[in-house]
């Protein structure tokens, strides 16, 4: 029974991806619907024969009380006795499955499988966001909102059934079951039902935005956490804790001052809501027990109209409750909707095609980035790289080294200029197509949260276990792994290494980096201080097995060692965005430029500058 109603929706079905969702709630809110409006409307029928039912007992419980008045047991029940009967099968029976198919739609299709497939579809969106756009804003509050919305939005859409639909009908079957005893006693009724409404409306406006608000501060907290924990290097290493205790209870004290403000608004709907519902109390019932004084209404009456405001009133609280945190879930939503219907701003161009690698021809014309700037990054940058060319780049910290590969890496969009591969531009081929020919290793390579088979496979996922053991072993990695072991028992290639694989050394971290490069065996090679890390004996192993795996590739190392670069085909050197000198080792130095000033100073190999920043 369970799966019947488990698998009504298919969360992960396929659907149309757009660069560009709704930035309203309602718009947005309607493709996540639209998989789901019949079981949306059958939904509703159950929710309304609930209500029908429970009505009912109210309406039947007035007739039993008139029924029973001046017969005796006996001539009751054999009068009535076959009514009773049908009335005991409708609430053992009918009664039940009513419940059941509303409680099995609510619970089992609909809270289960909404938030499910927003989560995914979301994710799915975020994914695509590029490298910019996640170094513009925390990942803990990115996650934060990703997990807190999807769900959000299934309670909001649970309670829109559980609450709204049921209070609808229970509150018409209350009128008409009123109206058909004496249409007067409807008029306290209506009258509270005005100001009810009137009440629901005061708090909905306030609680709205006072829930956004909330959530905002909720996420912010998130994000300054999960920022602590990330860094907790660098926190521990400059001992740093009281600034960072000091860095979250600011947002924790604003999360509170915002949940405050909510609840203060809970607490006058509360005390508003009992003072309106004594009114409503005294109202029906009063005016039932005048009726029946006068002899206009029978004792049956009486008993259903006392017994149904009761009901209404033990029925508004989770009514009003329910409404409150409607908007407080549809707050929750519109805030995580800042991150998740945000547009997709690099994207692949209408019929771009997967890059064709032919040679491995790169070339870059006159290309300029600021990041929007108007300063730091490439200036009127026009290099060519030849097939199967190795070329170093070197350059102070801010000159444009990083800019350069993240340009042909296709993580921006150069502002003005071109970079072509075998003569594709490489802002109209598919993103994907690109980076899949284009192997990188860092300086600072963080890995997966998994094991280290995982992190080593993740170059080509479809490789041998022969294959990925011989690019461990190329990368010097293969004997340190076989003797990994982490907490939870699992040994060498299974081993999990932790977040940004903070469980293993920079230089073991560095090596299944080069491993997992060396597997995807891509034709373009891009090598950014790629044995920073490793010490000189491993550092010479390392880099001799890279200088076998550069033959037939194009091939860009950046580097500060300048040794590691000295036996490339050329050098190139970037200054304030521009490329200054360009030629072999030995023409730099003949030429007593910057390269050989760099040389010069070199200490160990190094330039003897400060290191890469972020550029």
């Amino acid at each position: 029974m369970f799966r019947f109603f488990e698998n009504l929706v298919d969360p992960y079905q396929t659907y149309v991806q757009t660069d560009a969702p709704p930035r309203r709630l309602w718009p947005f809110l309607r493709d996540y619907v639209r998989p789901f409006r019949a079981v949306f409307a059958v939904t509703a029928l159950f929710s309304v024969g609930n209500a029908v039912l429970d009505v009912g007992l109210i309406w039947y419980l007035g007739r039993l009380v008139d029924l029973m008045s001046g017969q005796s047991p006996q001539a009751f029940l054999a009068s009535h006795g076959a009514e009773i009967l049908v009335a005991a099968l409708v609430i053992l029976i009918l009664r039940p499955l009513v419940a059941g198919g509303s409680v099995g739609l609510l619970h089992n299709t609909i809270l289960t499988n909404f938030g499910t497939m927003m989560r995914w579809r979301a994710h799915r969106h975020v994914l695509r966001q590029p490298v910019g756009w996640f170094e513009s804003d925390f990942a803990g509050r990115i996650a934060n909102r990703i997990m807190q919305a999807p769900p959000a939005a299934g309670e909001a859409v649970f309670q829109v059934f559980d609450m709204a639909a049921f209070a609808a009908a229970t509150f018409i079957g209350a009128l008409l079951m009123l109206a058909e005893a004496d249409p007067r006693l409807m008029l306290p009724l209506l009258a509270w039902v005005i100001g009810y409404l009137w009440l629901m409306r005061w708090t909905i406006r306030r609680a709205g935005p006072a829930s956004k608000a909330s959530s905002d501060a909720r996420s912010a907290v998130t994000g300054r956490v999960v920022d602590s924990y990330t860094n907790i290097h660098s926190v521990k290493l400059f001992a740093h804790q009281d600034a960072e205790l000091d860095y979250a209870r600011e947002a924790i004290e604003t999360s509170r001052r915002t949940f405050q403000t909510e609840m203060r608004i809970v607490t006058k709907m509360d005390v508003a809501l009992t003072f309106l519902n004594g009114l409503m109390i005294l109202g029906v019932g009063g005016l039932a027990l005048w009726f029946w004084v006068q002899g206009t209404a029978t004792v049956g009456v009486v008993a259903a109209a006392l017994a149904l405001v009761l009901r209404i009133n033990s029925m508004t609280y989770w009514i009003m409750w329910a409404s409150t945190n409607l908007v407080q879930n549809l707050g929750t939503l519109a805030e995580g909707m800042e991150t998740i219907a945000q547009p997709v701003t690099l994207t692949d161009h209408p019929g771009a095609r997967p890059l064709e690698f032919r040679q491995g021809l790169i070339q870059i014309q006159g290309v300029s980035h600021h990041y929007g700037r108007g300063f730091g990054g490439l200036r009127d940058v026009t290099l060519t790289l030849r097939p199967g060319e190795k070329i170093g780049v070197v350059g102070r910290s801010g000159a444009g080294k990083s800019t350069l590969v993240k340009l042909m890496l296709r993580f921006y969009d150069s502002e003005s200029g071109a970079i072509l591969i075998d003569g594709q531009n490489v802002a109209e081929v598919t993103q994907e197509s690109l980076r899949q020919n284009i192997g990188m290793v860092q300086q600072d390579s963080s890995l997966l949260h998994r094991s280290v088979r995982e992190n080593i496979l993740y170059g080509r996922p479809d490789a041998t276990e022969a294959e990925m053991i011989a690019a461990a072993q190329k990368a010097e990695a293969h004997d340190f792994i076989l003797t990994l072991e982490d907490p939870q028992g699992r040994r060498g290639y299974d081993a999990h290494v932790g977040e940004r694989g903070v469980k293993l050394s920079g230089g073991q971290r560095q090596r299944v980096a080069i491993a997992r490069v060396l597997l995807k065996d891509a034709p373009i090679l891009i090598l950014d201080e790629a044995t920073s890390a490793l010490d000189s004996e491993a550092e010479a192993a390392i880099q001799a097995a890279l200088y076998g795996v550069m033959q037939g590739k194009t091939v860009i190392a950046i580097a500060h060692r300048l040794s590691t670069i000295a036996a490339m085909d050329r050098i190139v050197v970037l200054e304030d965005g521009q490329v200054v000198e360009d030629g072999t080792h030995a023409e730099l130095l003949r030429r007593n430029g910057l390269y050989a000033r760099f040389w010069a100073r070199q200490s160990g190999g190094f330039i003897g500058l400060e290191e890469d920043a972020a550029e």
